[in-house]
């Protein structure tokens, strides 16, 4: 990044300093997150299935139960 270029030269620079430590740590933080969520993709894929599976046989078995009680 150049220093003389940058949208904070106004402010002083030791608060420009604190700003850009703050913005380079939050967009390191939603990279470091992207990527964390990108490698655990298949582990929640297969989360949802079980949960929609447990959903639709649940709901099956329910209505069995009570089409059986008629």
């Amino acid at each position: 990044m150049n220093a003389e270029q940058n949208p904070l030269l106004a402010l002083p620079r030791a608060t420009r300093f604190q700003l850009m430590t703050v913005l380079s740590f939050m967009w390191s933080s939603i990279f470091c997150i992207s990527a964390g969520l990108f490698i655990w993709i298949p582990e929640f894929v297969f989360g949802h299935v079980v949960l929609l599976m447990l959903g639709i046989f649940g709901t099956g078995f329910i209505f069995r139960i009570n089409n059986s009680t008629r």
